[in-house]
């Protein structure tokens, strides 16, 4: 369990998340418009550098969940996931998914020096950081990596050689966190992308607001986070608060694709009357609504376990990504259908949300592997 866990009495009221929540919605309104996502698409860097300052600086997002003795604010993934349901709502081009994650990566090692090390520019923002564990296969399965890593030298230094894909904001991160074969089992390295034996090129991907990269490592030095041979639990770990990062993303996103459906259900006239009067249209509309709430619901509950440090944190974040990544698809699919015509149109931004929700499924190793580890962690 992560070095955040909290007491439920320090995490914030539902009045105090409503602000947060109103706060980043208000900040992305102005900074993250279709516009701008548009003109990001297939960019690099894939993000606005003065619109991630202030991120780091006037919100202090990338700070929300790290403990107060490393510049963090000292809340939990409650505070941290409501914000990135507004980061999925408006299709945020920014590294905050990928540096959240490696921050809370690096917290779960219990490694105090590397913590001391890399964290507080962490939250501060003046760094930025991803966690690259898949490799061709695309899974988190440690038995799929085949990444190795070789002492060299008794500086504590290691040489790392293999492969990683699918890397999210692999070609801007300053710090990429890299599970490698050691002689003791599966570890944890951190390696700075501007080292000897490091290249890191874009990859093809559906959607284009997200940079995947796949990244070469060639003897490539790193440092040992936490024990050698601990990756294993680690990554295990990892996947929890990961599932429950991206179930959040997904959540907002599905909510967006309910509304924007809906407000076109109201103004869109056909024989006379708004379609949303028709009832065909009305179940898409109810079907997505109930989707988009046990998103909402899901990922919510597995952040708020995660802060309560209780024993079902696991299933629930299991649980989440799967239900969050069956929902924002159904929500984005079926928001093109109420659209009709347009809906299909590169003009629109619903395939935009399309193409970031099947993303999104497959991020974590896609549909059969989240519901293996739901089951794995239901004990079935």
């Amino acid at each position: 369990m992560s070095a955040l866990v909290r007491p439920p009495t320090e995490i914030s009221s539902d009045a105090e998340l409503a602000d947060l929540r109103t706060a980043v919605r208000d900040f992305l309104t102005v900074k993250s418009p279709e516009e701008s996502v548009r003109s990001l698409l297939g960019a690099t860097p894939r993000f606005d550098a003065s619109v991630w300052e202030q991120l780091c600086t006037q919100l202090r997002l990338p700070a929300l969940a790290v403990p107060e003795e490393y510049g963090g604010d000292g809340f939990g993934l409650v505070e941290l996931a409501t914000a990135l349901e507004e980061a999925g709502r408006f299709l945020l081009c920014a590294p905050l998914l990928s540096t959240t994650l490696a921050t809370q990566t690096l917290l779960l090692t219990r490694d105090e020096e590397a913590c001391a090390r890399y964290v507080p520019s962490l939250a501060q923002g003046r760094i930025t950081a991803t966690v690259a564990v898949t490799e061709e296969t695309g899974s988190w399965r440690p038995g799929a990596l085949t990444t190795r890593a070789t002492a060299s030298g008794p500086s504590g230094t290691w040489l790392l050689d293999g492969s990683k894909y699918f890397v999210v904001d692999g070609t801007t991160a300053d710090l990429l966190l890299v599970p490698a074969r050691t002689a003791a089992g599966l570890s944890l390295f951190a390696v700075e992308r501007a080292s000897l034996g490091v290249t890191t090129v874009s990859m093809p991907a559906v959607d284009e607001t997200r940079d995947l990269a796949a990244v070469t490592l060639e003897a490539a030095p790193g440092r040992l986070v936490g024990a050698d041979g601990d990756g294993g639990r680690l990554l295990a770990d990892v996947l929890d608060v990961a599932g429950t990062l991206v179930a959040a993303e997904q959540a907002g996103g599905a909510r967006r694709c309910l509304d924007t459906a809906c407000a076109y259900a109201q103004v869109r006239y056909q024989f006379g009357r708004a379609i949303g009067g028709f009832q065909a249209v009305k179940h898409k509309c109810a079907d997505m609504l109930v989707r988009a709430e046990l998103a909402e619901a899901a990922a919510r509950e597995a952040a708020r376990l995660h802060d309560h440090a209780d024993p079902a944190f696991g299933a629930g974040a299991a649980a989440a990504h799967s239900v969050a990544s069956r929902g924002y698809l159904f929500c984005a699919t079926e928001s093109i259908q109420v659209h009709g015509g347009i809906g299909f149109t590169w003009e629109h931004p619903a395939h935009l949300y399309f193409r970031r929700a099947k993303s999104s499924q497959l991020l974590l190793g896609g549909p059969a592997e989240y519901g293996e580890r739901l089951l794995a962690r239901l004990g079935l």
